[in-house]
């Protein structure tokens, strides 16, 4: 990669050695590089999921599925655990906050053949999640969670059960530590962690430096960290510096889907790659729209398309003025059209490696049913959840 492409952060950073890391150990399954695509509501669908997958192997998860519309039977709900035929660890994100539907739907899914493994979202901030007790207000209760995360691992038989975290709700309760202890306690396969608490949202850097100390606490299984993989290169210090055994990737694919291309590179022990010029990503946008079209219809895949194509073109010239045609587009052709307009010989933008795409708001005040922080040895079940439509955490 020309070194005008690596943030200043990572020039110096070689690539792996031989040896120097091992496959991510998921079941039967051996995933290399370990490297996680981390579920994201209205994102991580399978015609995103296979266009990552042609960058690069890893593991790909599936977008936040709720449990309860999964064990009634749920037509949205099925068609969104849908998985396309190729893909070759069919990997989907459950959401519950009732241990009896948790493992019922577990039990549906493994039982019908569906899945090859399950991970369990405990790190979504969004505030409809978190007022109703559910995403990452569930680890202040470790009780409740344990019984969750046993319901899940019961229901699942052989298939490999994970969970995924945040620091806790605010730096005044970090739960982190006693959720790696339940998750490695009750059977989980891994654990992850994204180093922001659910105040933070999104906001400010990842700390790392708990990574290292879930590590260091949770040692019979592999622990994951997940905050702030812009670049490749930021995969490997992560593992390097909280010596964790694997990454979850996030906002830094979002427009850039050929990051897995590069992380494949890193680890495997090569340089990565420049980024595509702009032609290249026009054909990117196209291939991808056209498939969500598949999947969706082509009127809805246009609308959902929208999101991303501001997520691909951040940073090119007179960015904002192409992101406002593309909203309006309407139809493939259209958008074929509007594509075919731009320079397709202009680079991709110096110093957009580390520009957030996604969601980029500020902190928050974490919306908590009335009273839930009084009794945090309670195991009941919050109300029942509808069909949560939150991020993954």
């Amino acid at each position: 990669m020309n070194s005008a492409y690596c943030s200043p952060l990572n020039r110096s950073v070689p690539p792996a050695q031989t040896g120097e890391f091992r496959p991510l150990a998921l079941g039967r399954h051996r995933v290399w590089p370990p490297v996680v695509l981390a579920p994201m509501a209205g994102v991580t669908n399978p015609p995103f999921r296979s266009l990552c997958r042609s960058f690069g192997a890893g593991l790909y998860v599936s977008e936040m599925i709720t449990a309860r519309p999964l064990v009634e039977r749920n037509q949205k709900t099925d068609k969104l655990a849908s998985f396309a035929p190729d893909e070759p660890i069919r990997s989907l994100q459950l959401y519950g906050v009732d241990p009896y539907y948790v493992g019922e739907a577990a039990r549906r899914l493994t039982g019908e053949g569906r899945v090859d493994h399950l991970d369990l979202n405990f790190g979504c901030p969004v505030r409809k999640v978190t007022r109703r007790g559910g995403g990452a207000a569930i680890p202040c209760k470790p009780k409740l969670l344990a019984n969750i995360v046993r319901a899940a691992v019961s229901g699942a038989g052989n298939i490999p059960v994970t969970i995924k975290f945040r620091l806790g709700i605010h730096d005044e309760l970090l739960t982190f530590l006693e959720s790696g202890r339940i998750g490695q306690e009750e059977g989980c396969a891994y654990v992850a962690l994204h180093a922001r608490t659910a105040a933070q949202l999104y906001d400010g850097q990842a700390r790392w430096a708990a990574i290292g100390e879930l590590k260091q606490r949770v040692q019979r299984i592999p622990v994951l960290g997940n905050g702030d993989i812009w670049e490749a290169q930021d995969a490997l210090r992560m593992l390097r510096e909280t010596d964790c055994d694997g990454v979850v990737v996030g906002r830094g694919c979002l427009g850039r889907p050929w990051l897995f291309r590069d992380l494949c590179d890193v680890f495997d022990g090569r340089e990565p790659q420049d980024p595509p010029n702009l032609g290249e990503i026009c054909q990117i946008m196209l291939q991808h729209a056209r498939a969500l079209s598949d999947w969706l219809g082509e009127a809805h895949a246009m609308r959902q398309f929208r999101k991303h194509a501001t997520w691909y073109t951040k940073g090119f010239r007179g960015s904002a003025r192409m992101r406002d045609t593309l909203m309006h587009v309407e139809s493939l052709q259209a958008l074929s059209d509007v594509l075919g307009l731009l320079d397709a010989s202009e680079p991709f933008p110096l110093g957009s490696m580390r520009v957030p795409r996604g969601k980029t708001s500020g902190t928050q005040t974490v919306a908590l049913p009335e009273g839930y922080l009084d009794t945090l040895d309670d195991a009941t079940p919050p109300e029942p959840e509808g069909d949560a439509d939150g991020e993954g955490g």
